[in-house]
């Protein structure tokens, strides 16, 4: 029984608790029951707050039970540790910040609750949410539940393996350069990113904050549509928050893709990712078509630009972040002979060898003498990538595309930087345009290596605040598909 509670959506989830079939405090009792089953082989959680997930229960069962209708009621939520939840260690995966308590919570992450979604705990992410694995956590290994050998994918990779192996029904993740999408694909989940802005970052901890967006780790597009419509909003609190006026996504999912325009990127198009993949990608594109959708071939003529302006503009804007982590205000502090010599010693122990190298990085395109030739020259070359997007708009609603370029590859397989900065070939465009985008699951594929198949993502992306088409899109892509369900995760499933 325990498991069956467990196993069911969020839209499930809410239905029962809403009609009182089912308590919020038996879910939650059930969902750590779980994680203590499971989670000691997945590695998702960084910290359990089952005190606090019993009282918010409890507090969502007195709601209902004084006539309320929560459209969350009930629904185990996970967080990825690089947002603030009041009284709760929060470290962004970061040795520096061990230690250090949140005295306020984040406002995407107090909305979910309002909603009636019950805290599980903070998850593991690259740290700083600065990487495509979660093996560059400085506070554990995550593995992916299909295979536990492989990594989840980064740096959401807590959230999304803590929703694959049903110890949370929603995770919630941030995504830079596709930190939701990718990690959703590895693990066989729907990941969705919403348009920057329109979700507030107040209480995240910024990495690049040009690009970061807060979005939905989930397993079906309805729970990511009742998980986004519960966190979308302008928010006083965040100046980079948009005020659009919000309608409902939940409502606008649809049956069928009839009436609608699918371009194909003709420059993805020319790269092969392998014979198994392209086949998958290649069925997913005609299911699409069979939905009653019309493809149409595009061009992003930029498309390769992407990671290298990505890796001048993230770093930079890090690199200003991450200056007020100097030992004296958060966390971690080593002490020196004077004030410099404490904030070296403080990151020198603190900062782990990928956050370093942004840092360097970072630092090093907006110096004197090379602004304009790096910084500078990113930021023109993200205009002309973000004018590609809009170009190809105007010939088709929705863009489909691989949201990897690979399946979940082995724990430290990848150890050169730039084999890893790959990986997001086709989500850091996307990001670089500020655009809504989602990763659904589309098939699976053998590895390189010769493994077990692993789960593939379709990734699709709209204009900017499309969400509604987006969403809707996906969902009847997911339930003609049913990709989801044809696997259960090897790790986290019934004892």
């Amino acid at each position: 029984m325990a498991d069956s509670l467990i196993e069911m959506t969020a839209a499930e989830t809410a239905r029962k608790v809403n009609a009182r079939e089912r308590s919020a405090r038996e879910i939650a009792l059930a969902t750590f029951e779980r994680v203590r089953r499971t989670d000691g082989e997945v590695g998702a959680f960084l910290t359990l707050t089952e005190d606090l997930a019993l009282a918010h229960a409890d507090r969502v069962d007195e709601r209902i039970a004084a006539g309320e209708s929560l459209p969350l009621a009930g629904v185990p939520l996970a967080v990825k540790d690089n947002m603030c939840l009041r009284g709760t260690q929060t470290t962004a995966g970061s040795k520096i910040l061990l230690g250090w308590n949140a005295p306020y919570t984040a406002t995407a992450v107090q909305r979910i609750l309002d909603a009636g979604a019950i805290p599980i705990g903070k998850t593991n992410l690259d740290e700083f949410a600065m990487g495509s694995s979660c093996e560059n956590s400085a506070l554990g290994v995550t593995r992916n539940p299909y295979d536990a050998q492989r990594v989840p994918g980064g740096s959401s990779g807590g959230s999304a393996a803590a929703v694959a192996s049903y110890e949370s029904t929603i995770g919630l993740g941030s995504d830079t350069g596709g930190s939701i999408r990718e990690p959703a694909a590895f693990c066989n989940i729907v990941g969705f990113k919403p348009t920057y802005g329109r979700v507030s970052r107040y209480g995240l901890i910024a990495f690049a904050s040009s690009l970061d967006q807060i979005g939905p780790l989930t397993r079906s597009v309805e729970d990511a549509a009742l998980a986004y419509d519960a966190i979308a909003g302008v928010d006083p609190m965040d100046a980079t928050s948009v005020d659009v006026p919000h309608e409902s996504t939940a409502t606008s999912l649809r049956q069928d893709l009839k009436g609608l325009r699918v371009g194909i990127v003709k420059e993805y198009r020319a790269k092969s990712l392998g014979p198994a993949i392209d086949e998958v990608y290649a069925k997913a594109y005609a299911d699409l078509e069979t939905l009653g959708a019309e493809i149409v071939e595009i061009g992003l003529p930029t498309a390769d630009y992407g990671i290298a302006t990505y890796y001048l503009i993230a770093p930079a804007e890090c690199s200003s972040n991450l200056a007020r982590f100097d030992g004296v205000r958060y966390g971690l502090r080593v002490e020196g002979n004077d004030m410099a010599e404490t904030y070296d010693r403080t990151r020198a122990a603190g900062f782990g060898p990928e956050v370093k190298r942004r840092i360097l990085i970072g630092t090093h395109a907006l110096s004197s003498g090379y602004y304009d030739a790096y910084y500078l020259k990113a930021q023109k070359a993200r205009t002309k990538i973000a004018a590609d997007f809009e170009n190809a708009f105007g010939a088709c609603d929705v863009i489909a595309a691989p949201a990897a370029a690979s399946p979940a590859f082995r724990l430290g397989a990848k150890s050169d930087p730039y084999s890893m900065y790959l990986m997001d070939y086709y989500t850091i465009p996307v990001s670089l345009a500020g655009l809504p985008s989602i990763s659904v699951p589309c098939g699976w594929a053998r590895p390189d290596d010769g493994a077990e198949e692993m789960p593939l993502g379709l990734q699709l992306t709209a204009p900017l605040f499309g969400e509604r088409l987006l969403l809707g899109a996906a969902h009847a892509y997911e339930i003609a598909t049913k990709h989801a369900k044809k696997h259960a995760p090897r790790i986290g499933v019934r004892a």
